[in-house]
């Protein structure tokens, strides 16, 4: 049901609000938004200017929710089986709901936003599109070959309802009601999905509905229809043809009509006149929005984007559009491939959409004068005098800095200069308010404007340091403008232990900045300084080594003695030696273990393999075998990177252990 209504005071004030806008700008609009609404179907959707909130029937669901302007839901009115058509009342106190499963009109009170009565219609009426006018309520009602047009009086200390006020047979379902307060006892009546289109007008004056016009259209499959504030023309929404022809209400004789696209679907009129004109589109705009009576150009259009991962856009939803009674926001229900229905708020869609486009070099010099050029475009001349805000943001100013404003020349060209005081990226953002005809928009470019570089050293770089030694690590920072901070960051080698800002300050008087870090590990530490506003950032590394710890112990030899000056381990040619090797541990580490002998005054190579550390980082290996008595023996273990399982540490070598086997 596409019926709008409020009342004389609220009419007044958007007229008033219209006349304040012209010649000044208006504050920048919220943006436009979108929230998922929990909702199996659409029947109507109805805004209400008194309270600011929005209300969607779910016929399939059985219930009418209620939004904010933002498009959040607040409450659900439920246990309303069939829920379709909406009206408010003139003071927007009352909402009128049709319920064809409870063969009932509804009446839900829209500041508690609960159910406050319930009018049955009679058995089997099927209630569906009501609309005000002439005093009553009318409602659309029927099936199944025959549709009537019945009213609920509600002026009396009883409701009386009356049915079959439409005696010519016109409809063979329940029609589509609407009307509008600028002509309080005029009804227009279509039926929706049929073709061709029949349209009818009534008067109602006199307390029943008499047929003053009646159309064939050359349309088809109605979906939606509206009566402008004035009451003289019916505007439909057929899914063809691809356009949104205007009727006169007199005799329905074809007017103009809105350009849109295939299959237009809903259509709704604000106060102001403004006409949103929506259309089941894949591919094209789903909603246009033109002047009164204007149908060269639409002043806005939307084109909805996908809601999560559906095939193809969101579609606009069958009547499926309401205005705010004040034009600040138009509200669409959309429906995307997969049943997930959203609720769009646009805001300034009765304003001509603004682009900014703002140029400035990519490079300059500090200190340097450079100009920026751009123009804000929209439909339509600007204000004489309108001007533009210019903000630069730069390193010295993150939060931005508010320069001069521009000037709007007659086609919105605009053009200034500026001496940027700082170097690395500087932000040049235009800013254009809007005013009653255009829309907020803002557009920027960024220049690179030099900067002079400084020194940044830090020591121990390819240094290699045995196991758990604590090693100072120092920056060193040149010259600099302001920024005398250093960043200090240490990544151990080893997907385990991720890089780690250990410490950030100023540097000392003499330019450095230290951290002790505990060697375990290899590890890059890197010095980082982000620059000011004169002196480009720099980042610079240091990569120093960590050896493990590793041991060898044998036992089970029946004594110790020395060879020389080297003491070896004595074991009888019938025992097999116990080489215990102890190593830092890290996962799947394993360590090399090598045998060498001695011949002829030389150490030969007796053979070499890896065994896997336990988690305690030991191994214990048994050499067995036939033992040669007399040959004098070493063995040692080794880490070994790359081949020991990982990569977190430098190679190193334990110390060699001397055996001989004897008699």
């Amino acid at each position: 049901m596409r019926t709008r209504r409020i009342s004389a005071a609220t009419s007044l004030a958007v007229l008033f609000s219209s006349v304040v806008l012209v010649g000044g700008a208006a504050n920048p609009a919220a943006a436009d938004s979108s929230r998922i609404l929990p909702a199996a179907s659409v029947g109507d959707i109805v805004a209400d200017g008194v309270h600011q909130r929005v209300f969607i029937s779910d016929p399939t669901g059985g219930k009418v929710l209620v939004a904010d302007y933002n498009g959040s839901v607040v409450a659900t009115i439920s246990s309303l089986p069939g829920v379709t058509g909406l009206e408010l009342s003139a003071d927007s106190g009352t909402l009128y709901a049709a319920v064809p499963g409870a063969d009932a009109i509804v009446t839900i009170d829209t500041a508690a936003l609960k159910e406050s009565a319930r009018y049955a219609t009679g058995n089997g009426t099927d209630p569906k599109f009501p609309a005000l006018a002439g005093g009553k309520l009318w409602f659309g009602y029927g099936g199944g070959g025959s549709g009537h047009i019945g009213s609920l009086d509600l002026s009396g200390a009883e409701p009386v309802v009356t049915l079959d006020h439409e005696t010519n047979g016109t409809w063979y379902a329940a029609p589509t009601l609407a009307s509008t307060p600028g002509a309080p006892d005029t009804l227009a009546a279509g039926i929706e999905t049929q073709s061709p289109t029949y349209l009818a007008v009534y008067d109602v004056s006199s307390g029943t509905a008499t047929r003053t016009a009646f159309r064939s259209t050359d349309g088809g499959n109605l979906r939606d229809l509206a009566l402008t504030p004035d009451g003289k023309q019916v505007v439909v929404a057929s899914a063809a043809p691809y356009l949104h022809q205007a009727y006169s209400a007199t005799d329905l004789t074809p007017q103009i009509a809105y350009p849109s696209t295939s299959y237009p679907n809903a259509v709704d009129i604000a106060p102001n006149g403004m006409v949103a004109a929506g259309s089941f589109a894949w591919y094209d705009p789903d909603v246009y929005v033109y002047k009164p009576g204007v149908t060269t150009k639409p002043v806005r259009t939307y084109d909805f984007p996908n809601t999560g991962n559906s095939s193809g856009a969101d579609t606009l939803e069958d009547a499926g559009l309401a205005w705010a009674p004040d034009t600040s926001r138009l509200f669409a229900v959309t429906v995307n491939s997969y049943g997930v229905r959203s609720l769009r708020v646009l805001t300034d869609a009765v304003k001509s959409a603004t682009t900014v486009t703002v140029n400035a070099p990519a490079k300059s010099e500090r200190g340097k004068k450079l100009t920026v050029t751009g123009r804000v475009k929209s439909e339509g001349a600007f204000p004489v005098g309108a001007k533009a805000t210019v903000t630069r943001t730069d390193i010295e100013s993150p939060k931005g800095k508010t320069l001069p404003a521009v000037t709007l020349k007659s086609d919105g060209s605009f053009s200034f200069t500026d001496t940027p005081t700082a170097g690395g990226q500087v932000t040049y953002k235009v800013s254009y308010a809007g005013d009653a005809a255009h829309s907020a928009a803002s557009g920027s470019d960024k220049v690179a404007v030099s900067r002079a570089a400084t020194s940044l050293t830090l020591n121990r770089n390819k240094a290699l340091y045995s196991y758990g030694t604590d090693v100072s690590f120092t920056a060193h920072l040149g010259t600099t403008y302001k920024n005398r901070t250093v960043e200090l960051w240490v990544d151990p080698f080893g997907p385990d232990k991720p890089k780690k800002l250990v410490k950030t300050g100023k540097v000392n008087s003499k330019g450095n900045l230290s951290t002790t870090v505990d060697m375990t590990r290899d590890t890059t530490v890197t010095a980082v300084f982000k620059g000011d506003g004169r002196y480009a950032s720099k980042t610079v590394t240091s990569t120093a080594y960590a050896k493990v710890r590793v041991s060898t112990s044998v036992s089970k030899q029946y004594k110790t003695a020395k060879i020389g000056s080297t003491s070896y381990a004595y074991f009888h040619k019938k025992t097999n030696p116990l080489f215990t090797t102890t190593m830092s541990y890290y996962k799947n580490r394993s360590h090399k273990l090598s045998l060498q002998f001695y011949y002829q005054g030389k150490w030969y190579d007796a053979g070499s393999q890896y065994f896997k550390l336990g988690t305690n980082g030991k191994s214990i290996v048994t050499l067995t075998g036939t033992h040669d008595t007399g040959y004098r023996m070493r063995v040692r273990a080794s880490y070994v990177n790359g081949t020991s399982g990982d990569t977190v540490n430098s190679n190193t070598n334990g110390s060699w252990k001397y055996f001989i086997f004897t008699k």
